[in-house]
């Protein structure tokens, strides 16, 4: 008979084991429990949306021009001919059902999530065709004091997830629509004179979204990335004083940062802070959360005019930062030996459950094998039941650090071991 081939996992997933010493799925857990206790500190409720939407949802919102949209993504044609996309990232979808929900309603409105999403890329250190990222995201909040929350919360999850060594807060301003557009015609006339020195790449930029020349990785075009103007010249009153108060507000909140003038976001719709949370201890890629305002996107898919300001956390890179948290162990193992002894332990382990004790059974292999299984599982008691036991009504409970014994009577069982 032919050996049956096993397909292999698709380049760029990953398959996660809990459990064990060097298992990553405690630390992608340990991450999402981090950021669900610390949304909660700042009233982010949770909002889940769907893992694929209609094309139009992405092409819009991230721009035909750039690179997700162009060679990202993963879209598809259903059987009632409509083109869906695996959502590549979350603020996007958020955005569509903040106009299609109604929730303009619930302004301003403050929300969370996370899960997987989707990109066609090389695979490389932390970044994986199917990722994870936490998202936390103010809509139809026009202030300042919305992007400070942001920038304060990301930063307080940093630190409780004891990563903020090492990690700068990088921050830029892209001004208001009048200090973005006199910006971007004196880069576009600066990067015209200095065209023949620049990449292919950046040639094609300078015609779709010059603002991405600015943080382009090709060395050939650093010196006249570098060289270009700052921001700065250009800013209007209303603007300067948008982000003096950004700035002033995270000072209050002992948040520290960097001024960073080459931090960009190419998209029309993104206004104001920019910002980036980079890491020197992943190699190349250095960034663990970033985000900005978006005051322009929910217009531009077919909504109100409508402030907004988010960011997002790759949960991989942020589970390969921390240090390995500890794995759940059973507090208790009944071992059970023989047919009835096992039908008891039965009812004996659901008892204990419901009462909030974390307890694992021993099926296989004679009393000195189950007996090392348990003290291996870290467990702090064992419940020992045989025909012996419960031919008197009672079982055996070991402590396993001490190894003494008691005999508990079968009713004051779950009392005993709850106390204990």
């Amino acid at each position: 008979m032919a050996k049956i081939e096993t397909p292999r996992p698709v380049r760029g997933t990953q398959d996660m084991l809990g459990g064990t010493a060097e298992a990553f799925a405690e630390r992608f857990a340990h991450v999402v429990a981090t950021f669900d206790r610390v949304r909660k500190l700042y009233g982010f409720q949770r909002v889940e949306v769907p893992v694929f939407e209609s094309t139009a949802v992405f092409a819009r919102s991230l721009g035909e021009s750039t690179d997700v949209v162009s060679k990202e993504m993963y879209t598809f044609t259903d059987r009632g001919g409509d083109s869906i996309t695996l959502r590549p990232e979350f603020t996007a979808g958020i955005s569509r059902a903040y106009i299609t929900e109604g929730w303009q309603q619930f302004a301003p409105l403050k929300v969370a999530t996370h899960g997987p999403l989707f990109r066609y890329e090389r695979p490389q250190k932390g970044r994986f065709r199917q990722f994870h990222q936490l998202d936390a995201e103010i809509l139809g909040a026009g202030e300042p004091g919305a992007d400070v929350e942001l920038l304060v919360l990301a930063d307080q999850l940093l630190k409780e997830l004891g990563v903020s060594d090492g990690v700068t807060l990088n921050l830029n301003t892209l001004g208001d629509g009048p200090s973005r557009d006199a910006w971007r015609a004196a880069l576009i006339a600066h990067f015209e004179a200095h065209k023949d020195q620049l990449s292919e790449d950046s040639v094609e930029r300078l015609a779709k979204n010059p603002l991405r020349i600015l943080d382009s990785k090709d060395p050939r075009d650093r010196p006249v990335a570098d060289s270009a103007p700052d921001i700065d010249a250009y800013l209007t009153d209303e603007a300067r004083s948008f982000f003096e108060k950004v700035t002033s507000g995270l000072d209050a909140a002992g948040v520290a940062w960097e001024r960073n003038a080459r931090l960009v976001r190419g998209l029309d719709y993104y206004r104001h802070t920019a910002f980036e949370f980079i890491t020197d201890r992943l190699g190349a890629q250095g960034t663990v959360l970033g985000g900005g305002r978006y005051d322009g996107l929910i217009e531009n898919l077919g909504g109100p005019s409508t402030p907004a300001v988010g960011w997002a956390a790759g949960i991989e890179r942020l589970a390969m930062l921390i240090d390995m948290p500890a794995i759940d162990k059973p507090t208790v193992v009944l071992i059970p030996m023989g047919e009835a002894a096992e039908t008891k332990a039965t009812g004996i382990i659901a008892d204990l459950r419901r009462a909030g004790v974390a307890c694992d059974m021993g099926y296989r292999g004679n009393m000195k094998k189950r007996m090392q299984r348990a003290n291996a599982s870290g467990a702090a008691w064992a419940i020992i039941l045989g025909d012996d036991e419960l031919a008197k009504g009672e079982a055996a409970v070991r402590n396993l650090g001490t190894g003494e014994q008691q005999a508990v009577r079968l009713d004051a069982l779950i009392g005993t071991v709850t106390a204990l």
